[in-house]
């Protein structure tokens, strides 16, 4: 498969690939005389879709913000068609960005307020684009199947699903303007933050950008380092206050987050767990569920049904 990819995109760029390894079943990682790129091939959305995703992260790059540009096709298409195990498919192709991802130990209060900052730096950038440019093909972060819970939640867990209601509800409830609300990344969680020797950081995979309120972007990686990147040596609590108040700090260096907002950031935290709860019924097969995912899965129904019974 990789040999076939690798001539298709040889005759597609004006690039010369030697190489390409799968990092997943829609990412390629292409090593290439004139450097290292990632090809994305995949009908995740349509074409329309990924053209506005492009147009955002490319005036992102150009305004200096860390993200990968795109190559243009020998074309001068920066999304091509392609045939691909007998179905057509969309392929997108990224030049590499400098850094590296930190291991668990180095998520600390320092290396997040950075990641405030071009949070901040993001969403300030996103208003001058939203500006320019009409935003027709991104969904509303409510339009997309992914938030869907009652859908996936099973019937018979009422607890949790009267949870998502109740926070879905409040956060459609929640007035909305240029202010607030905008096109963001969407999954800032940890494994897309790359970061290089002089601590500056670069964001990938924008494949999932939504609208939805901007703190949402801070949510995501608070969420995302107190799941996956708390590795002990002190208190978990206090890990969480300590990196929530560096993300908001570094943020507010480069984009005002009204106070309002701020104090809804943990309805968001929690509209995160829930997503992440839902996605496993989504993708995982009931029938076939190792002891890991049913470990998991335990876990966050305990966690959030616990987190009610104490209200």
């Amino acid at each position: 498969m990789e040999q076939k990819i690798l001539e298709m995109l040889n005759e597609i760029y004006p690039v010369e690939i030697t190489k390409v390894e799968a990092v997943t079943n829609e990412m390629f990682r292409c090593i290439a005389k004139q450097g290292v790129y990632f090809a994305r091939i995949t009908n995740y959305k349509s074409y329309d879709e990924q053209l506005e995703e492009i147009t955002y992260t490319n005036y992102l790059y150009k305004e200096g913000l860390g993200v990968s540009p795109t190559m243009v096709s020998n074309k001068g298409n920066q999304i091509e068609k392609i045939t691909f195990n007998n179905k057509e498919v969309l392929t997108v192709l990224y030049a590499a960005v400098k850094g590296k991802h930190l291991s668990r130990n180095e998520w600390n209060a320092d290396v997040l307020k950075e990641l405030g900052k071009q949070i901040g730096k993001l969403h300030r950038l996103t208003k001058k684009f939203e500006e320019i440019h009409s935003v027709r093909y991104i969904n509303d972060w409510y339009q997309n199947e992914e938030y869907d819970f009652l859908k996936y939640i099973p019937e018979d867990e009422t607890m949790i699903r009267d949870v998502a209601q109740e926070i879905i509800t409040k956060i459609n409830n929640i007035p909305k303007d240029k202010s607030n609300y905008g096109l963001l990344h969407g999954d800032l969680w940890l494994e897309n933050v790359l970061v290089d020797d002089d601590l500056k950081l670069s964001m990938v995979d924008f494949q999932d950008c939504e609208k939805n309120f901007y703190v949402f972007d801070l949510a995501v990686p608070i969420y995302s380092a107190i799941e996956f990147s708390f590795v002990g040596g002190g208190n978990i609590i206090e890990y969480e206050r300590d990196i929530t108040k560096a993300i908001i700090e570094g943020y507010q260096e480069e984009n005002n987050l009204p106070k309002e907002m701020l104090e809804i950031l943990p309805l968001f935290i929690q509209l995160k767990e829930v997503f992440e709860y839902s996605l496993m019924h989504m993708y995982w097969n009931k029938e076939k569920l190792t002891e890991e995912q049913i470990r998991i899965m335990n876990h966050f129904r305990r966690r959030i049904e616990e987190n009610v019974s104490k209200k």
